[in-house]
């Protein structure tokens, strides 16, 4: 057992201190704090420049000029208090533009002048103000009593009661959301380690080392240990997401740039969260399993280590292969050859998560359909494991069929 695990850990080790790994794990983080970081120089930009706008206030009432400057400080010259001063400092380009305000007839009059057409979030400020101020000026001129106008001033009341089923089905944004996610996590981990697992088996093709290894510890440990190892380093990288997603996570909900959107779409996320971090996430590095099993057979097949790509080609296309078929069925999970699929150990890790995040199946049918899975990889790992000497000593430079068959032929021997 001691020997299982010193290979297991001498796979493991050679993998994460690569560099192709730590490009790989790190690579979506330093995509996602480029990404931040632009936002943030953006939205500072667009601070800068929304607080470099001026304009002057013009208006013979001095509360109402006044009213509107404390209500907006950062974008009024206050030193400006004339037309006349202000159409000179907007023919010098000094403000952009200059406001006029009157109260004529118990009606409030906003004119802007400037170069060009006021900008969206200046008149959105200017009507505002506008429609509170024209609000209190009819209130005042309707003499209303408290009671009545604490009365006109009633604001409806809206409330979402949703039964718990209907809420489920209804938020198709959540589902398609996690299941996007989750068909692209399973289809690159599984093109990335096929590829990775084929090399790792064919540089040890011919290797006079291996007949010492053999004659020290059986093939079938020695085999299990390599699968472990990168069966390890998948893990390390799942959880690497997951405690950076959890910090990048934390720090959304907290950061100014990021806090409203967070708490806006709080039950979006959530919901996304919850069907990633469930029975969906074990199905998948399940799946990557059984994938990686059937690259590590390809990849002591080939001749050459130069031919490990070659020979796990196949795998790239059962991946994709079931990556079409779950597309396929996104909109449609419960079509009776997606349920027959998602029994089927190649393809239940893609089609099961969506039958599952859909709602259209079982705790019984995710029980067998995972039972099945893990059965079929052992029985898988075992059989390997039988003709594994058999194959990693073959030398001969013959073609890959020939080289299929006669490996077959060790677990009659």
């Amino acid at each position: 057992m001691n020997k299982l695990w010193i290979v297991t850990f001498q796979t493991y080790w050679r993998q994460v201190k690569s560099w192709s790994f730590v490009t790989l794990v790190f690579m979506p983080f330093i995509f996602i704090g480029v990404s931040i970081l632009f936002g943030l120089v953006g939205g500072n930009s667009a601070d800068s420049t929304n607080s470099d706008q001026q304009i002057a206030v013009i208006s013979q009432n001095a509360q109402l000029r006044q009213s509107f400057i404390k209500s907006n400080k950062n974008l009024v010259d206050a030193d400006i208090k004339t037309a006349t001063a202000a159409h000179k400092k907007l023919a010098s380009q000094d403000i952009d533009g200059y406001l006029v305000l009157k109260l004529e007839h118990h009606q409030l009059q906003a004119t802007y002048h400037g170069a060009g057409s006021v900008d969206d979030e200046l008149k959105a400020k200017v009507m505002n103000y506008a429609q509170k101020l024209q609000g209190q000026i009819n209130l005042q001129r309707a003499s209303l009593t408290p009671q009545q106008a604490q009365a006109l001033a009633q604001k409806p009341r809206y409330q979402e009661i949703l039964q718990r089923a209907h809420s489920k089905g209804d938020n198709k944004l959540a589902q398609y959301i996690s299941l996007v996610v989750l068909i692209f996590m399973s289809y690159m981990i599984l093109i990335l380690y096929s590829s990775v697992t084929a090399q790792e088996i064919a540089a040890e093709k011919g290797s006079k080392i291996m007949e010492i290894i053999f004659s020290s510890t059986t093939a079938a440990k020695y085999f299990f240990g390599k699968i472990l190892g990168i069966f390890g380093v998948i893990l390390t990288q799942v959880a690497i997401y997951i405690l950076g997603g959890a910090a990048i996570y934390q720090w959304a909900l907290h950061a100014s740039q990021t806090a409203p959107f967070m708490h806006d779409n709080q039950h979006l996320i959530n919901e996304v969260l919850g069907n990633l971090l469930n029975v969906n996430l074990l199905f998948v590095i399940l799946g990557v399993v059984i994938y990686i099993i059937l690259a590590a057979f390809s990849g002591a097949l080939v001749a050459k280590v130069e031919d490990s790509s070659k020979a796990a080609s196949w795998i790239s296309f059962l991946v994709m292969l079931a990556f079409i078929v779950t597309f396929m069925f996104i909109n449609q999970p419960d079509q009776l050859l997606a349920q027959i699929m998602s029994y089927v150990p190649l393809f239940s890790s893609f089609v099961m998560p969506l039958r599952i995040i859909s709602g259209h199946v079982g705790t019984l049918e995710i029980s067998i359909s995972l039972a099945i899975l893990v059965i079929s990889e052992l029985a898988l790992m075992v059989y390997i494991s039988k003709i594994y000497q058999g194959l990693i000593l073959q030398t001969e430079d013959t073609s890959f069929w020939k080289r299929l068959k006669r490996g077959l032929s060790y677990s009659k021997a």
